[in-house]
């Protein structure tokens, strides 16, 4: 009776999982459309321009240092500061003896933010003009980088460090609060900064939302079968 109740218990985490997935990529497909199509031109530039100083664009809402904050905010999501972080794991990990956890993180979260980077030159959408950038940008717009590679790498890393602490429900939610506020935080400091629009952020949102699910999914099912595990792998 146990382990059929822990097979229909796994059968249905799994399926939530999938729903979850499958969700998240209808809501980037259906904002791709949108965006496409011109409906989120509207809610984008207003959006925009609420955090700029009415009567002058160049200038942000707020008092000074909180561009300075924004400005420190999205370096957490730019693919240097991502790197750092993945790599600093990866040593624990490898350290510790865990080298199929490291092997499983490098590629979860490598091949995550190499698929956003194949999405942006998909869509190739420009950067917004309508505000001054307050920080240097050289790419596509669509989907956000910072967006789509935060949320892949501190959702993924969350979410595997969630289930690491077993049953502990209060630091599980602890863990996965922290991850999902500093995905929003980035993608915030990006439209503050002028350098997206909201559907962009949005979108990497979405697709950074997708995969993390996806890849936690995939690290429970290797778990269970002691392919993955907390115990050190030497």
């Amino acid at each position: 009776m146990n382990r059929w109740r822990k097979i229909l218990t796994v059968e249905r985490a799994l399926l939530i999982a999938l729903l979850l997935v499958a969700a998240a990529l209808f809501a980037f497909f259906k904002l791709a459309a949108e965006v496409a199509e011109g409906d989120t031109t509207a809610f984008d530039r207003a959006t925009l321009l609420a955090f700029r100083t009415a009567g002058d664009p160049g200038v942000p809402v707020g008092p000074r240092w909180l561009a300075e904050a924004m400005t420190d905010v999205t370096a957490f999501g730019s693919v240097t500061g991502l790197v750092l972080i993945v790599a600093a794991v990866l040593g624990y990990l490898l350290l510790s003896g865990r080298l199929r956890t490291a092997l499983f993180v490098f590629a979860a979260t490598g091949t995550g933010m190499i698929l956003g980077k194949l999405l942006k030159l998909a869509y190739d959408r420009p950067r917004p003009t309508l505000v001054p950038h307050l920080a240097d940008v050289t790419s596509a717009s669509f989907p956000s980088g910072h967006a789509t590679d935060s949320a892949i790498v501190y959702l993924t890393l969350g979410a595997l460090l969630a289930r690491a602490v077993g049953q502990q429900r209060a630091e599980r939610i602890y863990i996965l609060s922290v991850a999902m506020l500093l995905t929003l935080l980035i993608g915030i400091s990006r439209v503050y900064l002028g350098v997206h629009w909201p559907s962009d952020i949005a979108a990497g949102w979405c697709i950074g939302a997708a995969w993390a699910i996806l890849c936690s999914g995939l690290a429970g099912t290797l778990r269970r079968r002691h392919a993955l595990g907390s115990e050190p792998d030497r």
